[in-house]
């Protein structure tokens, strides 16, 4: 398809970008003496940003190279937007403004670039660009898989430390308990499998409207 390579040059673009933008946050803080590797690669932000510069990357070759893009590159895809948008909504809903606990606060300009911009330019990918394979309904159990996984070391991490360490205040159970930790944690893995589905949703509708041939 005729647009394929504007696909794949805005992915390239985006994960340069995205990448570059991780960069220079890493070395204002490593500049500064601010930079704590286990602290910053433990935030859900950075290494779901890190899913997706290998989304982009990955997508741009693929959109150059196949008409079609993969049903596992796909359902990669669907969950780093997913991630995305969650990310998206609980840093502009719930931590935006809020003082960051350590002693550099850093560049602000990047957590915009990772929690408004890459999450748009994801939606809008996700939504307009050609050459999506329908996902079945059983690629939502993909959507789960990394999350949880974080989850799991995040809260071992911060019971380890003593309740010190916890990279999000919602998280952390000496602010409203353990209640009010799990009530997160139901409601974020619910938004993330519903916007998983709805992802879904949009695909398969839009393969029915315009039939491709999957690549495998």
């Amino acid at each position: 398809m005729r647009t394929r390579p504007v696909v794949a040059a805005l992915r390239l673009a985006a994960g340069a970008a995205l990448l570059t933008t991780i960069a220079i946050q890493i070395t204002d803080r490593v500049v500064n003496g601010a930079f704590d590797p286990w602290e910053y690669f433990s935030y859900f932000t950075i290494e779901s940003s890190l899913i997706n510069i290998v989304v982009f990357l990955v997508g741009g070759v693929m959109a150059l190279r196949l008409a079609t893009d993969t049903t596992l590159y796909t359902t990669v895809r669907m969950s780093a937007l997913t991630y995305a948008v969650v990310t998206a909504g609980v840093y502009n809903l719930l931590l935006r403004g809020i003082p960051y606990p350590g002693t550099y606060e850093g560049l602000q300009w990047p957590n915009e670039v990772i929690h408004v911009w890459v999450p748009l330019f994801l939606l809008l990918d996700w939504l307009l660009s050609p050459g999506r394979p329908a996902l079945p309904w059983k690629s939502l159990g993909f959507v789960v898989i990394f999350p949880v996984s974080w989850l799991i070391y995040t809260l071992m991490r911060g019971a380890a430390s003593g309740g010190d360490i916890y990279p999000y205040p919602f998280l952390d159970p000496a602010g409203g308990g353990w209640g009010s930790v799990i009530a997160y944690i139901v409601g974020l893995t619910a938004f993330l499998v519903a916007m998983g589905a709805l992802a879904v949703a949009y695909g398969r509708a839009r393969s029915r409207r315009r039939p491709v041939a999957a690549s495998v």
